[in-house]
C-alpha cells in the first residue's frame, strides 16, 4: 500500500511540469491579451469618451490588432487615404481582424455638414457597436466627437469642448463648421466658460 502511494506521488510529480507549463502558457496568453488591450491607449492622441466611443489619431499598422483586442467592433476613418501617415490598405487590414470599417474622407480645409451627417448616420444605425473614430492626429475626429456627443448623446457642451481642447483648439474653419452643425440641430454654441476664439495663425 505504501509503495502504491509513493508510486502515485511520483506520477503526480511527473505530471506536474506539464500542468505547470500549461498554466504558464495560459497566464502568458492572458497577459498578452491584457497588454494588447492596454496598448490601444498608446495610439496617437487616443481619447475614450464612453465605453462604446473613442477617437484617436492614426494608428500604426502594428497597433491595429490592439484595437480589436480592446473590444472594438468598428473603425471609422475621416481623413484622406493618401495622408502622410495613412495606411493605404487599412480597410482590408481592419476587415481581416473582424471589425467593420467605414471611410468618410473629410477635407481638413473644407469640412461639410454632409460629412458629419454621414458619420452620425452610421453611428445611429448601430449605436451598440464599440467604435473608434480616427483621422491623422485626432483633430477632425475630436471635432466630430464633440458634435456627436453634444447632439446625440446629450453630453455637457463645456465638458465635451474641454475634451476636444486636450487635443486642439479648432481654427476658424473648424469653429465655423462646428457652429454650422450645431445650428443645423438648433443648438447654440454659447456656454459658460466656452472660448471659441481660434488660435493665432502660425507664421510660415
Amino acid at each position: 500500500m505504501k509503495d502504491a502511494r509513493m508510486h502515485g506521488s511520483r506520477s503526480e510529480f511527473r505530471r506536474s511540469p506539464r500542468h505547470l507549463l500549461a498554466s504558464l502558457g495560459l497566464l502568458m496568453l492572458t497577459l498578452s491579451s491584457l497588454s494588447q488591450a492596454q496598448n490601444v491607449s498608446e495610439i496617437l492622441n487616443y481619447r475614450e469618451y464612453t465605453p462604446l466611443f473613442s477617437s484617436a489619431g492614426q494608428p500604426t499598422r502594428e497597433q491595429l490588432p490592439s484595437i480589436k483586442a480592446a473590444g472594438y467592433d468598428r473603425v471609422i476613418y475621416i481623413a484622406f487615404s493618401n495622408g502622410r501617415t495613412a495606411i493605404p490598405e487599412e480597410d482590408q487590414l481592419v476587415k481581416d481582424l473582424g471589425m467593420d470599417y467605414l471611410h468618410i474622407p473629410v477635407d481638413f480645409n473644407n469640412p461639410t455638414l454632409r460629412d458629419f451627417n454621414a458619420f452620425a448616420d452610421a453611428m445611429q444605425r448601430e449605436p451598440e457597436s464599440r467604435t473608434l473614430l480616427h483621422c491623422q492626429v485626432n483633430a477632425r475626429a475630436t471635432a466630430f466627437s464633440f458634435l456627436y456627443r453634444v447632439i446625440y448623446q446629450g453630453a455637457d457642451m463645456k465638458a465635451a469642448k474641454a475634451d476636444m481642447n486636450t487635443v486642439w483648439q479648432p481654427n476658424a474653419v473648424w469653429r465655423d463648421f462646428i457652429f454650422a452643425v450645431l445650428n443645423d440641430h438648433g443648438i447654440s454654441p454659447d456656454c459658460e466658460g466656452c472660448d471659441w476664439t481660434p488660435p493665432a495663425p502660425q507664421a510660415q
